[in-house]
């Protein structure tokens, strides 16, 4: 497994996108507009690759000078509990931590809030709705 940067509007961006509308929005009855993939280019894009399939992706949005905030974190539905979440994981928090952020924090979903805390995130607040379902920020010092 390859994990690397993705150049915004790439062939494996157009690949992250498609596994992001598969695992995260389609079960929502979701979708993405161009607006909101516009606004995608300025983020540090990530994709776990075996040969030229995409494995899982995720991406980094500067909050503030210290704060990174990770976003659309997904793993192909047949590969969950496989290994893979946890290499990006690793991965962003190095680029992040490269990069002199201090804190990295998300909005992660509730049925995911078990794999964060394994990672050694801790959830910061009460639970909120996103995208129709239960969410709670989730935060962890570099």
């Amino acid at each position: 497994m390859a994990l690397k940067v993705i150049e915004h509007g790439s062939p494996e961006y157009l690949k992250m996108v498609n596994l992001r509308d598969l695992v995260l929005r389609k079960p929502l009855g979701l979708t993405f507009t161009p607006g909101e993939l516009e606004q995608e280019k300025d983020n540090i894009l990530i994709g776990a690759f075996e040969e030229e399939d995409i494995l899982g992706c995720c991406m980094l949005v500067e909050e503030s000078p210290r704060v990174i905030r990770l976003r659309q974190m997904a793993v192909l539905n047949t590969l969950q509990g496989k290994g893979i979440g946890s290499a990006i994981m690793h991965f962003a928090e190095n680029i992040a931590r490269d990069r002199g952020y201090k804190i990295l924090s998300m909005h992660a979903r509730k049925n995911a809030l078990g794999f964060y805390e394994k990672m050694g995130y801790r959830v910061n607040g009460d639970e909120f709705t996103e995208v129709t379902i239960p969410h709670y920020v989730m935060e962890k010092n570099l």
